[in-house]
């Protein structure tokens, strides 16, 4: 069984059970569900996951004023819970049992993830809060949430980008590929720098990974997990078997032509999008044109002026 699913059931036989013994007087302001850092909130855990930062385990939301009101005794219930649940043994580090599960004030956990305790709602905000922590902010799932709070941000969230910022960061990323996989790559062959092509691909397949996480308006995941992530996209996550065939295979002569004919396959993939998303009008197979097309789309004329690699 999967860490979300022990998560749930761990709930449902002992948490929820726990606040209405105990906690009727505000079991209805409080939140409960798994949401945040490790691989059972992706739903990609496995045998391998269970090695370090794998107990069972909820997170209980709650108010600020809740905290002040109510909080230590949650903790003080949360704690005494089973141990073990499913085969799997709670790391008991804390009082609230884990920095990953336990009671957390709903701007404590925003906060720990976004800066602030409400979601984005400024261009920089947007822009340079890392992907993986947009994410990790409303990955999982929510089993309860009767007062609402908690979930109101994660909606915002489930959003994804704003169509600007889609765009700002789709050009900037469009505009690595560019360089790195139709100039650079070549280049550094040609030059006998088998080394420095090896980064160009690299480069070209970690920047072509976050245009497709933007092209699904999706955000993209920890880099870990990143190529698994695509496979449940629907828009171009097949191209992810192509981009890791580059990165696996050498840049010698034979492989040369092979990698390059890939790179522009793949570019015409991407160019093809553009156009079915109305994101881009250039006419070309230059990705550099179609990353300046995009940028040009944007509506707020201060996020259209910033530099086109601002924002990755």
């Amino acid at each position: 069984m999967r860490g979300l699913d022990i998560s749930r059931e761990f709930y449902l036989q002992y948490g929820r059970p726990m606040l209405d013994e105990y906690f009727s007087f505000a079991k209805d302001r409080i939140a409960a569900g798994l949401v945040g850092e490790g691989s059972e909130c992706l739903g990609f855990d496995d045998d391998i996951s269970r090695d370090h930062d794998f107990d069972a385990g909820f997170c209980l939301w709650i108010t600020r004023e809740d905290e002040r009101e109510f909080g230590f005794k949650l903790e003080r219930a949360y704690a005494k819970l089973p141990k073990e649940f499913m085969g799997l043994k709670r790391s008991i580090v804390s009082p609230v049992g884990g920095s990953r599960h336990g009671v957390v004030t709903i701007e404590d956990f925003y906060t720990r993830f976004l800066g602030a305790p409400t979601a984005p709602d400024s261009v920089e905000r947007w822009l340079y809060t890392p992907s993986h922590s947009l994410l990790a902010a409303s990955n999982g799932e929510v089993f309860e949430d009767k007062l609402g709070e908690f979930s109101q941000i994660r909606q915002v969230l489930l959003a994804g980008y704003p169509e600007d910022i889609r765009r700002k960061k789709l050009a900037a990323h469009t505009v690595f590929m560019a360089q790195a996989g139709q100039y650079n790559y070549s280049r550094c062959v040609k030059r006998g720098e088998l080394g420095a092509a090896q980064l160009a691909v690299f480069e070209f397949v970690k920047h072509a990974i976050s245009a497709i996480y933007l092209l699904n308006n999706s955000y993209e995941p920890y880099y870990k997990w990143s190529y698994r992530g695509l496979s449940r996209l629907k828009t171009l996550g097949n191209v992810g078997d192509a981009l890791q065939v580059l990165t696996e295979i050498d840049n010698t002569n034979k492989n040369f032509e092979i990698k390059q004919d890939a790179i522009e396959d793949i570019a015409t993939l991407f160019i093809d999008e553009f156009k079915k998303q109305e994101l881009s009008e250039a006419v070309c197979a230059d990705l550099e044109r179609h990353a300046y097309s995009i940028l040009d789309g944007i509506e707020y004329s201060r996020l259209r002026n910033m530099h086109i690699m601002e924002g990755v």
